[in-house]
């Protein structure tokens, strides 16, 4: 990768935790003002930056224009929308679609719930596969070599005390998702939420996505989680005949 555009990208990750200064900028970076000044200026110039005030700097709307076309051309996040949508106003809680990419879940839509709890999900926000829902079921759904090459790649770190936290243990769970169908996160992403997933198919089959509910603990227990499945599952299959899965 070129220098200058891995300066520049840098520049954008950090903005991306909120509007900074040229100074700032510069130190985080460990380069001189004068680099960051031309790489922003250039930045600007494309509308990837803009400038507020006379000191700071904040994300452009070119960034957001691209990110939302990113997204659009998923034809998978386009074709299960309406499925997705009916879900979440039947049940009041919280849908997240999400795909595999580069040994992570990458939320790609999200329908936020009625209740006042949130998660910090959203889109184009990227999760771990070892303690999510979605990331159970898309794992599941690699051949078994794989599968176990991905499993063996992971890093297992514990987020609740539920997480799971070893390739073993993750392969035998990945192995009742892949024969029941769903994947359940009981509370180990976040120990306030859990959520259960499906899959979401393409022609043959395949699974491009997963679809989730994730609800509180304090509005719903365990059973109360499982007794979604026929809301979710049917949302999933909605969403898969609409993405040309033929049942087949």
């Amino acid at each position: 990768m070129s220098q200058s555009l891995d300066r520049g990208l840098s520049v954008l990750g950090a903005l991306a935790q909120g509007a900074d200064t040229l100074d700032a900028l510069a130190e985080e970076l460990g380069v001189h003002k004068s680099t960051v000044l031309r790489l922003l200026r250039t930045l600007e110039a494309h509308h990837f930056v803009r400038r507020e005030g006379t000191r700071h700097y904040r994300l452009g709307s070119a960034l957001f224009d691209l990110a939302s076309r990113a997204l659009e051309d998923r034809d998978v996040r386009r074709s299960a929308a309406p499925a997705l949508a009916e879900l979440n106003a039947r049940t009041g809680h919280t849908v997240h679609l999400a795909t595999y990419e580069d040994g992570e879940v990458v939320y790609v839509d999200k329908y936020e719930g009625t209740h006042s709890v949130r998660m910090y999900s959203r889109i184009g926000k990227r999760a771990p596969l070892h303690c999510t829902a979605v990331g159970k079921v898309l794992v599941a759904a690699l051949d078994p070599v794989r599968r176990a090459e991905v499993a063996r790649s992971l890093d297992y770190p514990a987020l609740t005390e539920n997480t799971i936290t070893s390739a073993e243990a993750y392969l035998a769970e990945l192995e009742r998702v892949a024969e029941q169908g769903y994947a359940v996160d009981n509370a180990e992403h976040e120990d306030f939420i859990h959520c259960v997933a499906a899959p979401v198919r393409g022609p043959g089959g395949a699974v491009l996505a997963a679809v989730s509910l994730s609800v509180p603990r304090v509005l719903l227990d365990y059973d109360g989680l499982l007794a979604l499945l026929p809301e979710l599952t049917a949302a999933a299959d909605e969403a898969s005949v609409h993405s040309g899965w033929t049942g087949q």
